[in-house]
């Protein structure tokens, strides 16, 4: 059988093109445009009142005629429809509005499907426990400026003993506990918190400040590092305490002579309580040491509310920044941790902060290879796969805010 071979067939493609062109019909400029309406003459015969008398027929060109003539005197609109069409939009834009409203309320507080952090505590207490023996640092309190100078005006001596109790926040006589049980140790920060409550009580807030720097110190102390999940609970316990106290104690001061409203705004507060919230501020950026400068402004953050509309949107990138400072990757871990429940307690719409709280915490591993680490891990004798499970409740607190109320496709 012979070989078929394929030649290409010529082609003319303008004559091709032509023959496949539509027949251009000509158009009088005006007569046709794509946007103008389509007319339909409709011709009407009008008959005379005479037998006999010439009928004429008039054209007239209108729109698609009405079928209905009562439609057509109302010129197609009913009142009944206009109104309820009216009303329908209205209420369809205030229901959007008020939703909208609704939904951004919703943005900015935190809801029952949320897990909280008390229902996390428990379980944190019983599974990071340890039988090495504790040791804490008890607060005793100053004797600095209990009596004035002699010589000294009432006014002068008052400004003296402000300056020492700023200078004296981190000092003071201490007495340290040592060889505390687990059970031992967590008596011991119950009697703080109580101290903590007492001091303010009977109006020594400068005391009550000092016992949360001291509580705040512990937690640079990973020299058992088995238990420092369960330090991190009780200590923060604390913190909470001081918050809630601080916060207290400002909105009672607006709340003369009428009641403070949940959303208040910074107009709302009057100078007399936005100068005590500054002042509180002011003290604790006195604090020498980092971590309990960050963990006491982290404890008072929704005071910002009382000085300005973005004081927490602009405190929280800052404090996240200052957490890059700790050394320890644990440490740094856990304060991340709780920067993010403040957060999500007072503006957990604010996920910017969260995603970056999360990338440097993933930045901070490369250092638990280091030298230091396995140091301080060959010290207190524990395998690096037990010293990984301490990060777990940090991350997965981490996570879970995250994670709260995200769109399903999101660049964290």
């Amino acid at each position: 059988m012979a070989a078929v071979q394929w030649r290409s067939r010529g082609r003319n493609y303008e004559a091709e093109q032509q023959r496949c062109r539509c027949e251009a019909s000509p158009v009088e400029f005006g007569e046709y445009h794509p946007l103008k309406p389509i007319m339909v003459t409709d011709t009407k015969t009008r008959r005379g009142a005479r037998k006999g008398s010439t009928s004429s027929s008039s054209s007239s060109s209108s729109s698609v005629p009405p079928s209905d003539p009562l439609s057509s005197m109302l010129d197609g609109t009913d009142p009944l429809s206009m109104f309820a069409a009216a009303s329908g939009s209205e209420s369809h834009a205030t229901s959007h509005s008020s939703s909208a409203g609704k939904r951004e309320k919703e943005e900015e507080a935190v809801g029952p499907d949320f897990e909280p952090w008390s229902s996390k505590r428990g379980e944190i207490l019983s599974r990071f426990t340890t039988t090495e023996k504790l040791s804490i640092n008890l607060f005793m309190g100053s004797e600095k400026g209990k009596a004035p100078s002699p010589g000294t005006s009432a006014v002068s001596e008052k400004v003296r003993t402000r300056l020492e109790e700023l200078d004296d926040l981190e000092e003071g006589s201490q007495r340290e506990l040592l060889n505390l049980s687990q059970q031992d140790y967590a008596n011991r920060i119950e009697e703080l918190n109580q101290s903590l409550k007492e001091a303010w009580s009977s109006d020594q807030k400068v005391k009550a400040l000092k016992i949360v720097i001291q509580c705040s110190k512990l937690l640079s102390d990973t020299s058992v590092i088995q238990f420092y999940p369960s330090k991190f609970v009780l200590i923060t316990d604390i913190l909470d305490t001081f918050g809630r106290l601080v916060f207290d104690r400002i909105w009672t001061m607006c709340s003369d002579p009428r009641p403070l409203p949940d959303n208040f705004t910074v107009e709302d507060v009057n100078d007399t309580a936005k100068e005590t919230c500054l002042n509180w501020f002011f003290k604790i950026a006195s604090i020498r040491e980092l971590l309990p400068r960050l963990y006491v402004e982290a404890a008072i953050l929704k005071c910002n509310r009382f000085l300005t509309k973005s004081g927490i949107q602009e405190t929280l990138p800052r404090l996240t920044a200052m957490i890059r400072g700790i050394g320890d990757p644990l440490v740094a871990a856990y304060a991340r941790a709780y920067l993010c429940r403040i957060g999500m307690e007072v503006a957990p719409q604010l996920k910017d902060n969260l995603n970056r709280n999360f990338f440097d915490l993933l930045g901070t591993f490369r250092q638990i290879s280091g030298e230091t680490v396995r140091n301080q891990l060959v010290l207190q004798r524990v395998e690096p796969p037990e010293y990984l499970t301490l990060y777990s409740p940090a991350i997965n607190w981490i996570l879970q805010c995250i994670a709260y109320r995200a769109p399903e496709h999101s660049e964290v």
